[in-house]
C-alpha cells in the first residue's frame, strides 16, 4: 500500500489544478482523511511557505473511487498580508466529491493559554494495537504505517457530562520531511481516523450506517505528525440519525496542537438503496463507517 509521502505527491497539471494518482486500497471508497489531506496540500502548493494552514472546513459530497485519479481545483479566494484563503474542490469524472475552504496565516504576536492535557499513560506504557478503535475493529491495511496505542477504558475515565470518550496515542511510523505543510496534511489525514467511532460507544450493539458529513480542523501550535500525539475524542450528541464528534490533539509535552469537529451520519441500519446514488451512504470513507461490533 502507498505510504503518506506517495498519498501527498500531487502533479501540477496547469496552474491551480493538481492531480493525485490512483492510490491502491482494499476499500471500495476512498478514505475521507486522504481526500482532505490531498486537497490541503494542493492549497498549500499555491502559497509562499511563510504561510501555514491554521484552519479548514470541508464537506464530503460523493464517494471517492480509490483506483481512479482525483483532480484538486484551487480557487484563490484572498491573498492578504497576514492571511490567505483557498477553496479546493476534489473532482472525479467531472463530479465534485469533496470541497474545503482553508485559511493560512503568517503568524502574529499574541497572548497564550490552553486547556490541560488529560492524565493518561504514556504511549510506551501501552501495548501496540492492531485495532482502529477502542472496541476491536481491525486496523485497515492502508493504515499499516501508523502507530496507534489505545488508552485502556479503565484509564480513560469519564468526561463530566459527556456520554462517550475514547483516547489514542498516534503517530506516523516513518520519518517525515522537515516541511510544515507535510505535517499539517498528515494531521489532517489522521484526524478522520476513528473519530466517528466515538459516537458508537454508548450504543455498542445496535447496527448502524455511518459516514462523515463535514469536517473542521484548527492547527494551534507547531507539531510533528511522526511524533506521538494524544487524540482525545468525544461525542457530545447524537440525534436524528446524525452524531456530533470532536477531538483535541496534544503532543507528549502536553501542548494542545490541534482541535477537530465533525458531524457524521449515524442512522439505524437499513437496506441500501437500489439506486447507485444513495447519497447519505456515499459521503464517507469506509473507515468512517461504523459496523456492528458483535
Amino acid at each position: 500500500m502507498a505510504g503518506l509521502p506517495e498519498v501527498l505527491a500531487l502533479d501540477e497539471m496547469v496552474p491551480d489544478r493538481f492531480r493525485s494518482g490512483p492510490i491502491p486500497s482494499e476499500w471500495a471508497r476512498t478514505f475521507g482523511g486522504q481526500i482532505a489531506a490531498q486537497s490541503l496540500m494542493a492549497a498549500a502548493r499555491t502559497l509562499d511557505r511563510s504561510y501555514s494552514a491554521h484552519s479548514l472546513h470541508g464537506y464530503f459530497l460523493r464517494p471517492g473511487r480509490p483506483h481512479e485519479p482525483t483532480d484538486h481545483l484551487v480557487e484563490r479566494i484572498r491573498d492578504g498580508g497576514s492571511f490567505c484563503t483557498r477553496r479546493v474542490t476534489a473532482v472525479q469524472a467531472g463530479e465534485a466529491i469533496f470541497t474545503v475552504t482553508a485559511s493560512f496565516h503568517r503568524g502574529d504576536e499574541g497572548f497564550s493559554h490552553q486547556v490541560d492535557m488529560p492524565a493518561v499513560p504514556a504511549p510506551d506504557d501501552i501495548p501496540e494495537s492492531d485495532r482502529i478503535n477502542g472496541w476491536g475493529m481491525p486496523r485497515p491495511v492502508e493504515w499499516g504505517d501508523w502507530d496507534m496505542r489505545w488508552v485502556p477504558g479503565g484509564e480513560t475515565g469519564r468526561v463530566p457530562g459527556a456520554p462517550a470518550c475514547q483516547r489514542v496515542w498516534i503517530r506516523y511510523g516513518r520519518p517525515l520531511p522537515d516541511d510544515g505543510a507535510v505535517h499539517t496534511c498528515a494531521l489532517t489525514y489522521l484526524s478522520d481516523m476513528a473519530l466517528l467511532g466515538s459516537a458508537r460507544l454508548p450504543h455498542p450493539r445496535t447496527a448502524v450506517q455511518g459516514a462523515s458529513l463535514d469536517h473542521s480542523l484548527w492547527f494551534l501550535r507547531p507539531f510533528r505528525a511522526d511524533e506521538w500525539l494524544l487524540y482525545d475524542q468525544v461525542s457530545p450528541s447524537a440525534e436524528h440519525g446524525r452524531a456530533l464528534t470532536s477531538g483535541r490533539l496534544f503532543d507528549t509535552g502536553g501542548r494542545l496542537v490541534a482541535a477537530v469537529a465533525q458531524e457524521g451520519l449515524m442512522r439505524f441500519d437499513r437496506p441500501r438503496s437500489a439506486e447507485s446514488g444513495d447519497r447519505e451512504m456515499s459521503l464517507s470513507s469506509p473507515a468512517s463507517a461504523v459496523p456492528d461490533p458483535r
